[in-house]
């Protein structure tokens, strides 16, 4: 619990701003906010804004794709009720949007630079421990955003952090609040244990008990929710054959990048300075005096070092580096590049004073040959030709399946061919049906309902598709025979912790007046005794540790408390606590801990607090 709290402690707020970048919003399905289709039909109104039924739509995909994965591929996606997932949906969106009417009526702003940090430093869109585009444009496009539709939606979403971290952030806690939670968090205690495992291999289930569940349950046991649809895909690559480059643009190119290569220069200079303490003429003087003692042969880095006024290169000898042209002053420069190696210039005047200037070498780099660079060059000329030429089939495609009632003759008219997926619900699926967009433009209105094409949808840089809906295979009744012994085994399994549950209550009832002796090996199991178990114990099922400390102290030694908990298998564990132990004196440190703990859940508390006084103040319709 402690390792828990200083968790919770220590960032939340930073934690909650980061983490809602990829996964929160990755699974709220808020993202239909930033879909450019209008539809007529709304779900809601919050303080006059529009939630759209796209949007809810949308929300509730993404809610059932996110169960979907939380509860396993073998589950059964038809055991979902899209009542209650459009309700849990409508509720988020509502939430959300007051949110953001909140943090905008408080004046929470948010600059493109910090916007510009957030995503720079998010773990998630980094490779090697720096951010990759790459994989930046690869993370979200999974998620269903462009690049301006992310920035856009992070943007509201650090703002909704703001107005949380500045309501939670708030929280304080008394002394006495502290010290009465350090005594229950270090407090101890005493217990023993029976766990009866549940046994559905010896429940009798009768098919009128399986058809009656069956029955009562039918909504329960329906087909999902598949589409089947036809989809024509543009592949970039396919173009980069078709286009050809011209010689005399690659040449013009070659020259371009060869210009590049510029000289470099290694200068060293000595300066006297022209300022409130020197005029000109005895600056002039003084570098005319270093002129003749180097003429004389003294070490052009020693007198540097003794007289030249550039604090930047004075002690490493007047050294100032490699560098080509337009880096110095032009006089600096003109003289800098008239010497030979080795050579030094006269005195040269700049805006700083007198200069003594030193060429210690030159880099003239290897110039490539045209031969070495041409295939480079070429690809680069396909791929701004390639480029082009997919844009302005992108653009043709999607107005070609705009005025067509299918996709042959969009098909047609670019040499593609008409494929077609195999079913999938609203969770996707294999392929092409894996793709979010492609998802959610299948099970769209306008697709699914209308017959539509869908506009181009972005698999990645390199593709684009547009798909209609070929079959909409509607959620069916499933017969009784293709669920019963799902059904059987859940029932069996109720009845067996029914059965135990029962059996666990008359012990502890015996137990407890002393009907029923204690002895160390109960109905054939042995009591397991633990003694100064901490909230954090390891080894104990978390149900069964949580139980225990729900349990109230007992009245005296010789008087336990009894009570029972049903684990996740089924099996019933009977808790006997003996005693309870007060913990040693919480140290400053930990103190301190306790008290950030507090203050930040009381602030989380502050916040819900204020989400339910924007909702109660709101002007909600749900239609």
């Amino acid at each position: 619990m402690l390792q828990n709290i200083r968790d919770n402690s220590q960032g939340w707020i930073a934690k909650t701003i980061i983490g809602v970048i990829v996964v929160l919003m990755a699974l709220t399905g808020f993202d239909a906010i930033f879909q450019a289709v209008n539809h007529n039909k709304d779900a809601a109104k919050v303080n006059g804004d529009t939630i759209s039924q796209n949007e809810l739509s949308q929300a509730v995909d993404t809610q059932r794709r996110q169960l979907m994965q939380r509860l396993g591929k073998d589950f059964d996606a038809s055991l979902l009720d899209d009542k209650m997932l459009r309700e849990a949906a409508l509720k988020g969106l509502i939430e959300r949007q007051l949110l953001l009417q909140g943090a905008r009526d408080a004046k929470f702003s948010f600059s493109e630079a910090a916007l510009d940090q957030v995503i720079l430093q998010t773990p998630e869109f980094q490779a090697d421990g720096k951010f990759s585009p790459e994989r930046f444009d690869q993370v979200i496009r999974q998620l269903g955003y462009g690049r301006l539709q992310f920035r856009e939606m992070l943007a509201q979403e650090m703002l909704i952090g703001q107005l949380r971290a500045g309501l939670a952030g708030s929280g304080f806690v008394t002394d006495s609040q502290v010290e009465a939670f350090a005594r229950l968090e270090k407090q101890t205690r005493d217990f023993a244990s029976l766990t009866f495992k549940a046994d559905p291999a010896a429940s009798k289930v009768t098919d009128e008990e399986v058809k009656a569940h069956y029955d009562e349950h039918a909504k329960e046991f329906m087909s999902p929710d598949q589409v089947v649809i036809d989809y024509i895909e543009l592949k970039k690559s396919a173009y980069f054959d078709q286009v050809n480059v011209d010689e005399n643009e690659l040449q013009e190119l070659y020259q371009k990048e060869i210009a590049n290569l510029a000289e470099q220069r290694h200068a060293a200079h000595i300066l006297v300075e022209v300022n409130d303490k020197q005029d000109e003429a005895q600056a002039k003087a003084r570098i005319e005096e270093i002129q003749q003692r180097l003429a004389k042969g003294e070490d052009f880095a020693a007198l540097a070092k003794e007289f030249s006024q550039d604090p930047g290169s004075a002690n490493s000898g007047g050294d100032l580096g490699y560098a080509g042209k337009g880096v110095y002053d032009p006089a600096f420069e003109d003289a800098l590049y008239a010497l030979n190696k080795g050579q030094v210039s006269a005195p040269v005047r700049t805006e700083f004073g007198f200069h003594l200037i030193k060429l210690v070498d030159v880099q003239a780099p290897e110039v490539p040959t045209f031969a070495s660079l041409k295939d480079k060059l070429s690809r680069e000329l396909k791929t701004q030709q390639v480029e082009q030429r997919f844009v302005e089939v992108t653009k043709q495609l999607e107005d070609s399946a705009f005025e067509a009632s299918d996709l042959a003759q969009p098909a047609q008219d670019l040499g593609l061919k008409v494929q077609t997926s195999q079913p999938f619900g609203r969770e996707g699926g294999d392929g092409i049906a894996a793709n979010r967009q492609v998802i959610q433009a299948a099970f769209s209105p306008e697709v699914l309902d209308e017959g539509s094409n869908s506009s181009a949808i972005e698999l990645d840089p390199e593709t684009i598709v547009v798909i209609r809906a070929k079959e909409h295979r509607k959620p069916e009744q499933l017969p009784l025979e293709a669920v019963s012994d799902a059904i059987r085994a859940h029932l069996a399994r109720e009845q067996a912790t029914a059965a135990l549950k029962a059996k666990t209550e008359a012990l502890m009832a015996g137990l407890s007046d002393g009907k029923i002796a204690y002895q160390s090996v109960q109905d054939g199991q042995a009591w397991k005794v633990q003694e100064a178990v901490s909230r954090s114990q390891d080894g104990i099922d978390p149900v069964a540790l949580q139980a225990l400390f729900r349990m109230s102290k007992p009245e005296a030694k010789d008087k336990p408390v009894y009570s029972s908990v049903i684990l996740a298998d089924g099996s019933v564990v009977v808790l006997r606590l003996n005693g309870v132990n007060e913990g040693t004196a919480a140290s400053e440190e930990e103190k301190g801990q306790y008290r950030r703990y507090l203050a930040s859940r009381a602030g989380q508390q502050d916040f819900a607090a204020y989400r339910k006084q924007l909702e109660a103040n709101a002007e909600i319709t749900r239609y």
